[in-house]
């Protein structure tokens, strides 16, 4: 018989993500920005914020040169191709170069708030056996190794992607919402006896566009913190529990650990098919949207185009600054299950500080008594 069929049914938790463990693990994590470690936190967030100012700059001049080429294409100008060419190369160096640097900032910076925020976090567990006293604290922090090595981790990684692309999405939308203002320009057209104009249509069609997908990505998408964060807790459980078998003291068979392995894995295993079908409806969502973004940009400007007030270089601009805008808007869409599993791990690893904070407490107050006694 299937020991997976003996496994009790699962039972979804409630997502524990909330202001008060994402306060609580700031008031730990926020600590690599003062004290000692204050130069070097400062030091690295000013450099990536440099890197990605810089970034923007070269991808903008780029967008301009995406005109310059195809107008030079559209016209037959060698000259003008062979100019292109020439520019486009130490763009393409500075460009690459950066994203290089970058890529050494960001994961310079999450190794160093990872080593500090697992340092303070391992030494308070261990100060005065207080991983022995977590026992005796009520709530869901089993397995604290997986959630100071693991969620640590991902509570220190994410942030650090997550605040660079919020940051560069503002930017970059803001910088080539101009772009498309200016190149785009006003469209008019006939509604009945009325004739319209639009002024600035490409940007009123990109934030239509990016809301509707932001919509629906938030609406398919709205259980995926909670779903993550189930996951995240059977496969701690299931690690305990597995661990729990190695380390008993009693010989040979322990049927009552056996079985809690057991179930705990069928409980994984539910929660992960529970993940896939979220996994797939928001990649379904983003997926469409990255498809459909350059081909509204081409029907859009089609008009213009073809009657001739709009070159073949601003019609691939203007498309180029359309996605480019259209995915600074849909960050969230982008980065939504990024988000989620930050969520998870921060509220998994608030949840160990709390715990610990109650040992703490706990400790404090035996200390009291112990000295009234006296």
């Amino acid at each position: 018989m299937n020991k997976l069929s003996r496994a009790e049914p699962v039972t979804d938790r409630p997502p524990i993500a909330d202001r008060s463990h994402l306060s609580r693990f700031w008031v730990s994590a926020s600590g690599f920005w003062r004290g000692k470690s204050a130069l070097l936190g400062w030091s690295l967030t000013i450099a990536l914020i440099v890197m990605g100012i810089a970034q923007l700059a070269v991808q903008y001049r780029l967008n301009y040169w995406n005109r310059d080429f195809f107008n030079a294409l559209q016209f037959r100008d060698a000259h003008g191709l062979w100019l292109q060419s020439l520019i486009f190369l130490p763009l393409a160096i500075l460009s690459v170069g950066l994203k290089v640097a970058a890529v050494w900032g960001r994961m310079t910076m999450q190794r160093k708030w990872r080593e500090w925020l697992t340092t303070n976090i391992l030494h308070t567990w261990l100060y005065r056996d207080h991983y022995r006293q977590l026992e005796g604290v009520a709530g869901e922090y089993q397995n604290a190794e997986y959630r100071i090595s693991y969620d640590a981790k991902t509570a220190t990684d994410a942030p650090v992607d997550l605040a660079l692309g919020i940051f560069t999405s503002a930017l970059t939308a803001l910088v080539f919402i101009d772009v498309l203002w200016n190149v785009g320009g006003s469209i008019n057209f006939a509604a009945g006896r009325l004739q319209l104009t639009i002024p600035g249509y490409l940007v009123v069609a990109v934030i239509i566009y990016s809301l509707l997908f932001t919509r629906i990505m938030l609406v398919i998408g709205r259980k995926l913190p909670a779903v993550i964060q189930v996951q995240s807790q059977a496969e701690a459980e299931f690690l305990a529990a597995a661990n729990q078998i190695r380390t008993a003291n009693q010989p040979g068979v322990l049927p009552k650990e056996i079985q809690q392995a057991w179930n705990t894995f069928r409980q994984v295993l539910e929660a992960w098919r529970k993940l896939c079908w979220q996994l797939m409806g928001t990649t379904f969502v983003s997926q469409t949207d990255l498809l459909l973004a350059p081909v509204v940009a081409w029907i859009l400007c089609a008009p213009k185009y073809l009657s001739g007030v709009m070159t073949l270089g601003e019609l691939m601009q203007a498309s180029a600054a359309f996605v480019t805008v259209q995915i600074s808007f849909n960050w969230l869409v982008d980065n939504y299950q990024r988000l989620a599993d930050w969520r998870a791990a921060v509220s998994r690893v608030a949840t160990l500080l709390l715990a610990l904070d109650e040992v703490a407490r706990r400790e404090r107050a035996g200390a009291a008594e112990a000295r009234d006694r006296k």
